[in-house]
């Protein structure tokens, strides 16, 4: 799935983001513009939080660019729907970390992502992650983001333009409800689009599907192409557990690819704050 476009911005510092506070989930009213200026403020990671979750070094992760990178070329004209990206276009030394579905929910992955200072993004799917919303508001309120991945994970294409807006509609008004903040960033399950789906991603008031450049797995980082990560790398990983991740727990992953990232001397960015 390649980025429509690429566009350049002034290389941003690096450092342990600072977050704005957002609303507060469960106020009855959905914030409307779904920016990162909605996420509440991250505290700051454990000063010897990277030796308790095995890296050899804090992790190194990026302040907000001073101006988000275009999505389209410049000129180009508007484009037809939503844009589709498997990578932001921008020269920073970053790459981004979402995790998919919500079906594992491991406390030590909230005690690891407040040690690390870890940001990520949350893509989540109704079916899986509604067992316990309670669990995903801990990690937003550590400033990470909500986006959406449809009430039952089917393969979009596979359904009529109705059936697809409901899935992606559906689970916009759920996750409005529960954390606040009404998403704008969609992840289509299997990375699986038609025309219908991005149609139905527009009318449901989604501003980007999101793939993925890269995928960590039990075995290791997975590569869409090269062998190593560029920056603007969108990797997908998952909430996933032992019995998923031949016996490695959501932790144990986590820390091996946050381990791969430092070794290839890339900073972790928040998706919203580039998108």
């Amino acid at each position: 799935m390649s980025s429509p476009g690429a566009g350049a911005h002034a290389p941003g510092s690096l450092h342990d983001s600072s977050r704005s506070p957002g609303p507060e989930p469960g106020s009855g009213r959905a914030s409307e513009s779904g920016s990162a200026s909605d996420l509440p403020s991250a505290p700051p990671a454990a000063p010897d939080g990277y030796r308790r979750w095995g890296l050899d070094g804090p992790l190194e992760t990026a302040a907000p660019p001073s101006s988000k990178p275009p999505l389209v070329p410049p000129g180009a004209g508007a484009p037809a729907g939503p844009p589709i990206i498997d990578h932001v276009p921008t020269h920073d030394k970053v790459v981004f970390v979402t995790i998919d579905d919500g079906a594992e929910k491991d406390p030590a992955f909230i005690q690891q992502a407040h040690d690390l200072g870890l940001p990520f993004t949350a893509f989540l799917t109704d079916d899986v992650a509604s067992g316990d919303y309670g669990y995903f508001e801990q990690l937003r309120r550590l400033g990470n983001g909500i986006q959406n991945h449809t009430l039952t994970h089917p393969r979009l294409p596979d359904l009529e333009f109705e059936e697809q807006a409901h899935e992606i509609c559906g689970q916009q008004d759920v996750l409005a409800h529960q954390f606040g903040t009404r998403p704008y960033l969609f992840r289509p399950p299997y990375g699986a689009v038609d025309d219908d789906t991005v149609r139905a991603a527009a009318a449901c008031g989604v501003r980007a599907l999101v793939m993925w450049s890269a995928e960590m797995k039990a075995d290791g980082l997975e590569y869409a192409s090269g062998g190593r990560l560029h920056s603007g790398d969108i990797v997908l990983a998952h909430f996933r557990g032992p019995a998923q991740q031949e016996g490695r727990t959501m932790t144990d992953v986590m820390t091996e690819l946050l381990r791969e990232i430092q070794a290839e001397g890339f900073a972790v960015a928040r998706l919203e704050d580039y998108l």
